[in-house]
């Protein structure tokens, strides 16, 4: 019966998790994975800015932050596409891109090797 089969893809995507690698990395527990859940999302992009700006004592006069926030979402947005779906393509569709657009966004955010551990990243230049 066709519906007992069950389809067996290969994916790219299938092992890349934001989480994963920022605790391999120990950047994150679970503690601070419980404190990040019970923030909204305007709150955390506020707190980085202000931890960020502490050792200038809040002055980053000359950066454009404001002209800057389309592409720090993009990106932020397409890792998490990339991690959330098991292929690209399901990730195109997530997003709503064209595949020329979707792989143009890829290659300008470097999402590939953001996700690839460094052993990986050696292998592939070698």
């Amino acid at each position: 019966m066709a519906w007992k089969t069950k389809v067996n893809k290969k994916s790219k995507t299938k092992y890349y998790s934001i989480i994963n690698k920022l605790k391999k990395e120990n950047k994150i527990n679970e503690e601070f994975q419980a404190i990040v859940s019970n923030l909204t999302l305007e709150d955390l992009i506020a707190l980085k800015l202000e931890l960020s700006t502490r050792p200038v004592k809040n002055r980053l006069y000359g950066l454009p932050i404001w002209n800057n926030l389309v592409r720090i979402t993009q990106e932020a947005v397409l890792k998490y596409a990339i991690s959330a779906t098991r292929t690209q393509g399901e990730a195109m569709r997530f997003l709503g891109l064209k595949p020329g657009n979707f792989h143009r966004l890829m290659k300008k955010y470097q999402i590939t090797s953001f996700f690839l551990e460094e052993n990986d990243k050696e292998e592939i230049l070698n």
